[in-house]
């Protein structure tokens, strides 16, 4: 299966190093070099994965991401020229499933869309051991259509949030640290912070949760790490 990779930078060395070698892994690698001719890709093209820079002309990569996540769940990778937390941080909250900060190995990248892209093979590949429906007190998880509601209302997630949800809801009152989450969900390549597993549980709880400074489902056990506290109701 050829895989298809939208790279949108507005330096064209870091267009084509990308493109090279991602290229030699086998992939089919589309360039772009401004924010609105991106989405125009997104809309145009069948993408299986989107590397995108933070600052471009047309609009930005926050802009572009976040109007992409409005419709679509397409793995997205951040590349951000600026090391601050909260560079990285909202990127992430935007819907970002990955980042990289600038200067970075082209191997790295290459490590990361292959994490990435392995991981959602698997998801479409094997079959679910999990039930169909898992839920908790209101909490609905479809798990084969990947799809989540809370008292009846849809919730739209990205990719990674409806994994973690996915993981913890799947096993109940089990303790997840940031670290299997991070090995689990990420996959044993991924080389982040345990930041990133930080920000998508604060956006799932800001999603689901009727209160999200006093979370019914997704449970902080201090110390250690996270669980959905009762049983399958299903």
């Amino acid at each position: 299966m050829e895989y298809t990779i939208l790279v949108a930078d507005d330096e064209t060395n870091i267009t084509d190093v990308c493109s090279r070698y991602l290229e030699r892994e086998g992939y089919h690698v589309i360039t772009v070099n401004d924010g609105e001719v991106a989405l125009e890709m997104w809309k145009k093209e069948s993408l299986d994965l989107i590397i995108l820079d933070l600052m471009m002309p047309g609009k930005t990569g926050w802009q572009v991401c976040e109007e992409i996540r409005n419709k679509d769940d397409i793995p997205i990778i951040m590349l951000t020229a600026r090391a601050e937390e909260m560079d990285r941080v909202m990127g992430l909250t935007m819907g970002a499933d990955d980042y990289l900060t600038k200067p970075f190995s082209p191997r790295e990248l290459v490590l990361r869309v292959k994490g990435i892209l392995r991981r959602q093979q698997r998801v479409v590949a094997q079959p679910f051991s999990e039930p169909d429906i898992i839920k908790f007190s209101g909490l609905e998880i479809d798990v084969k259509k990947r799809s989540v509601t809370v008292n009846g209302k849809p919730i739209e997630l990205t990719y990674k949030e409806f994994e973690v949800l996915l993981l913890l809801s799947s096993h109940p009152n089990q303790v997840f640290s940031r670290d299997q989450l991070l090995n689990k969900v990420w996959n044993s390549d991924y080389e982040g912070d345990m930041n990133t597993v930080t920000v998508h549980v604060r956006r799932l709880r800001e999603k689901i949760e009727p209160d999200a400074s006093k979370p019914k489902y997704i449970k902080t056990v201090w110390g250690i790490g996270y669980k959905i506290e009762g049983s399958n109701e299903s």
